[in-house]
């Protein structure tokens, strides 16, 4: 069993860092966040679920970094409505649809639907825009072209000269 360890950052719903394990610990987790905030550009604050990855190495750590936690209350998954939208889109717009062989094929696969997450993906809290701000295309007479992306399972349309 492999486990994803994200970091997403609420304003434009984009991933900051990500990585996996198969054995999460609190000291792996506490290196997660030193590796997703380098050099003293930690957030203000940190929602977090109760899981009990989160032990008392990594509330030091995240103390130290200056970041005040913010807990959701048990079994609750609709405090953190923004981390659970994007784990429910990962399994479902990608891997219900690829078989995982090990760690090295997730990365590189999730890789992929980040790419595809941040720069074509549309939100609809984002004003259908993608968390990587796409330019608007001017409606004319050009041909529109479909691009396959992760793996043919989205496509990206753009308009084309003829």
């Amino acid at each position: 069993m492999l486990f994803v360890f994200i970091v997403l950052s609420h304003e434009r719903r984009r991933v900051i860092h990500f990585n996996i394990t198969e054995h999460p610990t609190a000291a792996w987790t506490a290196q997660q966040m030193i590796e997703a905030f380098p050099e003293d550009q930690a957030p203000r604050y940190l929602v977090r679920d109760q899981d009990g990855i989160y032990g008392e190495y990594f509330q030091n750590r995240v103390q130290g970094m200056g970041m005040q936690e913010v807990r959701t209350a048990p079994r609750s998954p609709w405090q953190n409505p923004y981390a659970e939208r994007v784990i429910g889109s990962i399994r479902r717009e990608y891997l219900n649809h690829v078989i995982v062989i090990n760690d090295k094929h997730l990365r590189r696969i999730l890789k992929v639907y980040f790419h595809y997450y941040h720069e074509s993906r549309t939100h609809l809290s984002l004003g259908k825009d993608a968390p990587e701000a796409r330019q608007i295309q001017a409606n004319k007479l050009e041909r529109i072209v479909q691009i396959p992306q992760v793996g043919g399972l989205h496509h990206r349309y753009e308009r084309r000269a003829a």
